[in-house]
């Protein structure tokens, strides 16, 4: 399993969906899909989504954080 990050490719809005992809070994249009069937349900899915939005550093930042740590 890859670590959560929001891809800067592949990514519809923030990214979210595509990041739990990659984690979880499914595809971004399952995963987004799953999401959008969630969104019929009761509950906090959209607060869910912006704050997964904010709390997953974007790809770009974790490997600059890499390069420079090196």
């Amino acid at each position: 399993m890859s670590r959560l990050a929001r891809p800067t490719h592949g990514r519809m809005i923030a990214g979210v969906c595509a990041a739990l992809a990659r984690r979880f070994g499914t595809s971004a249009t399952t995963m987004r899909v799953i999401f959008l069937v969630s969104c019929l349900l009761p509950g906090p899915q959209f607060l869910l989504y912006i704050a997964l939005w904010i709390l997953f550093p974007s790809e770009s930042k974790v490997q600059s954080k890499a390069q420079t740590a090196w």
